[in-house]
């Protein structure tokens, strides 16, 4: 059940203490975008964002890694000027080591952030990455994900009578 449970959890992408992780080693920032960065039914990055990942660009390399296609991930990467992994299939393994071997990270040196635990935690943490879990901001998602929200409610049903990963509860 561990593989499930994140390093940090955040309110957002807006809440995370990037300085901390930036202290800690990390060096590499891998955002998740449906539903982290934007809703799933937004086509292009907000201001705030392309004002955070600008910011975020002088600290860390930042990357889009999504299970959507090339198409959907085109406009963030011309808009916030950042590379992309498309087509990622998380949980698994591949775009993680692709990504690892292209830009030459170490696992530590590497934090995902994503609003599933069944793909973005999981993933990273089959991987040794470091894993911040933020709350979803919005509530379209295409069926898999639904899926997936029904485990992940089970798991934090679980996390819950353990006493951890409580809504609302923020850590880092």
């Amino acid at each position: 059940m561990d593989i499930f449970v994140p390093d940090v959890y955040q309110k957002s992408i807006f809440d995370i203490n990037y300085k901390k992780l930036k202290k800690s080693g990390i060096k590499c920032l891998l955002f998740d975008l449906d539903n982290t960065l934007v809703p799933y039914t937004t086509k292009e990055p907000t201001k705030k964002i392309k004002d955070l990942f600008a910011e975020l660009g002088e600290d860390f390399k930042v990357i889009i890694m999504s299970n959507s296609g090339k198409n959907r991930l085109r406009p963030f990467k011309e808009k916030l000027n950042v590379d992309v992994a498309y087509n990622s299939h998380k949980p698994l393994k591949g775009k993680y080591k692709k990504i690892l071997e292209i830009y030459k990270y170490k696992p530590e040196e590497i934090a995902c952030i994503g609003d599933q635990l069944m793909t973005d935690v999981f993933g990273g943490n089959r991987m040794g990455l470091t894993t911040i879990f933020v709350n979803r901001i919005g509530p379209i998602e295409p069926i898999t994900t639904r899926f997936n929200r029904i485990w992940e409610r089970k798991l934090i049903k679980h996390f819950n009578k353990k006493g951890f990963l409580i809504a609302g509860e923020y850590y880092d």
